[in-house]
């Protein structure tokens, strides 16, 4: 005890907590004091318990600390073992109760700090089964799960990428080699551009290269369209397919109906549905949720021994043996008045076990019909990726078509039997009616009878009675059942029990061998692990050195390879000028006039000549035009001048010529007036 509050209070006096605490200020700490500290450490686990516990009640501090230890995993130890004993003292602040939960919180901090934030996410929410009944809500649940197990997978690999990170050394060493890697395919790059510039025409190569690539591009993206519309327009005439064989049964199914026909097939759908939904579905239901309630039941009671299970069954015995005592005086007692409608409730029982027969047959057929039709249409969805539609063999279309008549036929034998079973239900309704109505009558015969007598209320009375016993009797064979049901998986369990302690006692003994064994392989292992470490650090510095090296001999290689090649480039350049040199040497020293004549020092010597004498004319016509330009200029204005003179008088003439022809129309018009 003594060594668990040195070693809580060295870590509260540590960081991030500062406490100042020795042995005697902590255990001189008052229980509200206590759950402050014990609210404090939980609060550095996970920030929401961050409060202060003088501002909530008593009853809410126990329940969020015991809900966060509960998520955190903590097992009260053996002195306080007991749930209601640990909550008592998580209340009061019991110091044999917070001692031990503060020794193992401050040992795994970290630990329970990464649990606490995985339990906010992966703490799974209890839905009631029957909200999930409701589709938005199942589907939101279901959604919630896959993104709990995504989280999961997220959280594992990011787990991984920490354990397995590398080192800050390797990505500054993965770093230089992709900078010396970059350079080398910048130099590359570069020599590239000199060579393909020496090519005559590379722009235009270029862009038609460019061109071509986009073009490839483009051709694959219009095949992949291609593919696609084509999937698409054989997944729509399939649809349409569907769509019309669908069209056309529904057609051949109206074909030969009328609006009665139609009326009554839908007045039977709604019989039967009305029928499933208030009798079948709610008996089914509170079947199921009884069934529930006794194994509930049954889990929640402790484990029963053998004398239990003995004593269970002569009780039971007992009970059965009083039930049919007292169902025997009943009969006897009251065998004449249930006689008269002991015909009628035989038929009703019978009629309502065929109805229930015939319904759960019919529900049966709906599920086989659902079932094929969706076997029809996934065959028809995987049509394209098998090539197509595929027919079945011959035989299996024949055994199919046989299975189908045969179901036809049933069937319509079914359909018979239910109208039979409507219509005979129908005049036993009508009985029933007519015998409540007599029963009625007969019962108010009675109550007068019963007034007259002085003794009213006497056969609602038994009638009270019969009814009790009836439930008791239900009650009392239910709970048989139960027992024995109960005893029998008792016997069971037992049996499976002792059937696997003595499958598992041999493997038990070798996995104590094993485990020995993994013990001693777990020792060697580390050893050898220690081993390989240290060589393999030492290799590793090794590697490190002879890649530095290589390296070094990789990049004078690629000098020595760049040199060569400039070398080489050059020593051809200057053969082809020491031949052209040869070749003009020749040209000059052979005797031959034609040779001599097509040496290139006399062509480049002539065409000089040429462009002198060239350059000597238009330096004489440049000297004439620059001492003629003042005299031409001026006689340039001169005729823009008489241009601009000469534009004038045009104008003024057409001018003088419209007004004289106005003058001549106004005079013509007045010697007009002057006739008239």
């Amino acid at each position: 005890m003594a060594d668990q509050m040195q070693f809580i209070v060295e870590k509260l006096n540590q960081e991030p907590f500062r406490k100042n605490y020795n042995l005697i200020s902590f255990d001189s700490l008052e229980p509200l004091q206590l759950l402050q500290l014990l609210s404090d450490v939980l609060a550095e686990i996970d920030p929401k318990h961050a409060v202060d516990i003088r501002e909530e009640l008593p009853e809410q501090t126990a329940k969020r600390m015991l809900n966060l230890l509960g998520i955190l995993k903590y097992k009260p130890p053996g002195s306080v073992s007991d749930l209601s004993a640990f909550r008592q003292g998580l209340v009061t602040g019991s110091k044999p109760v917070i001692h031990p939960v503060l020794h193992w919180l401050l040992q795994r901090p970290s630990e329970l700090k990464k649990r606490a934030y995985l339990a906010r996410f992966l703490v799974k929410l209890e839905v009631p089964a029957e909200f999930l009944q409701d589709d938005t809500v199942a589907d939101i649940n279901a959604q919630y799960e896959e993104l709990m197990e995504a989280f999961k997978n997220l959280h594992k690999e990011h787990e991984q990428l920490k354990t397995s990170g590398l080192s800050t050394a390797e990505i500054r060493r993965d770093i230089s080699a992709m900078e010396e890697e970059k350079d080398r395919l910048v130099k590359r790059v570069e020599r590239l551009k000199k060579r393909v510039e020496t090519v005559q025409n590379h722009p235009r190569m270029l862009e038609i290269a460019r061109q071509l690539r986009l073009e490839k591009e483009r051709e694959e993206s219009l095949a992949q369209q291609k593919q696609e519309q084509k999937s698409q327009l054989f997944h729509a005439e399939q649809r349409l397919q569907r769509a019309q064989l669908q069209l056309k049964e529904m057609q051949d199914a109206v074909a030969d109906s009328n609006p009665e026909s139609l009326m009554k097939k839908l007045e039977e759908e709604l019989n039967f549905n009305s029928y499933l939904v208030t009798e079948k579905m709610p008996r089914e239901l509170e079947s199921k949720k009884a069934s529930v309630f006794l194994l509930q039941k049954v889990v929640a009671e402790p484990a029963m021994t053998q004398t239990d299970l003995t004593a269970l069954q002569s009780e039971i015995n007992e009970v059965n043996a009083q039930v049919n005592q007292l169902i025997e005086k009943r009969m006897l007692k009251y065998e004449a008045a249930d006689s008269k409608f002991s015909m009628y409730r035989q038929q009703a029982s019978l009629v309502a076990r065929r109805k229930e027969a015939k319904a759960q047959e019919l529900q049966e057929a709906r599920e086989e019909l659902a079932r094929l039709e969706g076997q029809v249409q996934l065959r028809s969805s995987h049509g394209p990726e098998l090539g197509g539609p595929q027919a079945p063999p011959e035989h299996e279309f024949k055994q199919y078509v046989a299975k189908l008549r045969t179901k036809n036929t049933l069937y319509k034998q079914k359909r018979q039997e239910i109208s039979e079973i409507t219509a005979e239900c129908g005049i036993l309704q009508r009985t029933e009616e007519l015998l409540r109505q007599r029963h009625q009558a007969l019962q108010q015969q009675l109550q007068s009878t019963e007034e007259q007598k002085g003794i009213s209320g006497y056969s609602y009375t038994q009638e009270e009675l019969e009814r009790v016993s009836a439930v008791k009797s239900e009650m009392d064979e239910m709970k048989g059942q139960t027992l024995d049901n109960m005893s029998e998986m008792v016997k069971r369990l037992n049996a499976v029990v002792a059937e696997k302690k003595a499958s598992l006692a041999p493997i038990i003994k070798e996995l104590r061998q094993l485990r020995h064994k993994c013990q001693e392989l777990t020792q060697e292992r580390d050893e050898k692990k220690l081993q390989y470490d240290s060589c393999a650090a030492g290799l590793e510095s090794n590697r490190a050195a002879l890649e530095q090296e290589v390296k070094v001999l990789l990049e004078e290689c690629a000098q020595q390879e760049s040199n060569y090649h400039y070398m080489n480039c050059m020593r051809r350049s200057l053969e082809v000028q020491l031949q052209r040199a040869r070749e003009e040497l020749k040209a000059c020293v052979s005797p031959e006039g034609q040779q001599r004549r097509r040496a290139l020092r006399e062509q480049y010597t002539k065409m000089i000549l040429e462009q002198e004498n060239l350059g000597k004319k238009l330096r004489e016509k440049q000297k004439v035009v620059r001492d003629n330009h003042g005299p031409n200029m001026k006689q340039m204005k001169m005729w823009q001048d008489l241009e601009q003179l000469m534009e004038c008088k045009r104008e003024c003439f057409l001018k003088q010529q419209n007004q004289a022809a106005i003058g001549q129309v106004i005079r013509e018009g007045g010697k007009d007036r002057l006739v008239l």
